[in-house]
């Protein structure tokens, strides 16, 4: 039986970087490193500012998915060091995220022929890193991303299928974009997902060793490559062989994974630590309540709605809504 959990990387639609008063707004036309403030290249001595709009939307999405927002909530560290992360360290909300539980149910308007509900586990927020350039030159640095708003959104690992998962993936999409929380578009970073995969015997309440294929942008390469994953985990353990915990990465064309490197679990990878330069970040009921005044008919309510009023069937209603 496969046992699948996603984290979902969603920019947020905000205008301005999540610490920062830089741009969020990329374009393909942007010359590179023309949108970094000193905050996102991490130059010495500047320290990062929490942009209100970013926590706004994240409060949204914690409402739009019925989850439980933290009114006292906290900001980590997150040490690792690539060339696209000026600061050497990601600011993200590991242990104490703004919103923890939630579900989001997915059924035959979202292309799954049953109904099945899927539990979040919590709802954070971080910063996007850079990104990095192969050219004939060497590898080239690009820090427009840099400080990007992004809101992760982690489920439990309640999904069975590629289908399931694809499902879940585009109603996420759709509810997000419903919400004006994040743009639809799954190009230039906007848009990816890590999957986490694992297989175990039927009706066992064990679970097996998991891999995690990161970075996944295309609807079309997440179900090609959670169906290779889950036959090649199966493969291994009926020719009595184990799976590794590891990180794997996948080919877009045909959609096999790689090993890229073990799982890292360990603190000399993470180095998780509270981040110093900002305090918590304290809500009240006020604050949440504007932001639930100021939502859209909810996604689901709306499509019911158009399809009980109107006589409309489900494909009409998704066109409508597209």
């Amino acid at each position: 039986e496969p046992v699948i959990g996603l984290e979902v990387h969603a920019q947020i639609a905000s205008p301005t970087k999540l610490f920062s008063p830089a741009s969020a707004n990329l374009s393909e036309s942007d010359g590179p490193n023309s949108n970094v403030s000193v905050i996102d290249a991490a130059f010495p001595g500047v320290l990062p500012t929490l942009q209100r709009d970013c926590v706004n939307h994240a409060i949204t999405a914690a409402l739009a998915l019925s989850s439980t927002i933290n009114m006292r909530s906290s900001f980590d560290r997150k040490h690792y060091f690539y060339p696209d992360l000026p600061a050497g360290f990601q600011i993200t909300q590991r242990e104490n995220p703004i919103a923890r539980g939630g579900k989001l149910l997915v059924d035959l308007l979202d292309g799954l022929a049953y109904e099945k509900e899927i539990r979040i586990l919590q709802i954070q927020l971080e910063q996007d890193s850079g990104k990095t350039v192969d050219s004939f030159s060497g590898t080239l640095v690009d820090l427009n991303r840099a400080g990007v708003g992004v809101l992760e959104i982690v489920t439990e690992a309640d999904i069975r299928s590629a289908d399931e998962a694809l499902a879940f993936m585009r109603k996420m999409q759709r509810l997000l974009w419903h919400n004006k929380i994040s743009s639809p578009e799954m190009d230039e970073g906007a848009w990816r997902c890590d999957v986490n995969v694992s297989v175990r015997e039927y009706g066992s309440d064990r679970l097996g060793s998991k891999t995690e294929m990161k970075h996944i942008s295309k609807f079309s390469t997440v179900r090609g490559a959670i169906e290779f994953e889950i036959g090649r985990q199966i493969d291994l353990l009926e020719s009595g062989e184990r799976v590794s915990q590891e990180t794997r990465g996948v080919d877009d064309k045909t959609h096999s994974t790689f090993r890229l490197r073990g799982k890292e679990d360990s603190p000399d990878y993470r180095r998780y630590m509270p981040e110093p330069d900002l305090p918590l970040l304290l809500l009240n009921e006020e604050m949440i309540e504007n932001v639930r005044l100021s939502m859209v008919e909810s996604l689901d309510k709306r499509r019911r709605r158009l399809m009980a009023d109107y006589s409309l069937p489900s494909e009409n209603v998704e066109i409508l809504m597209a």
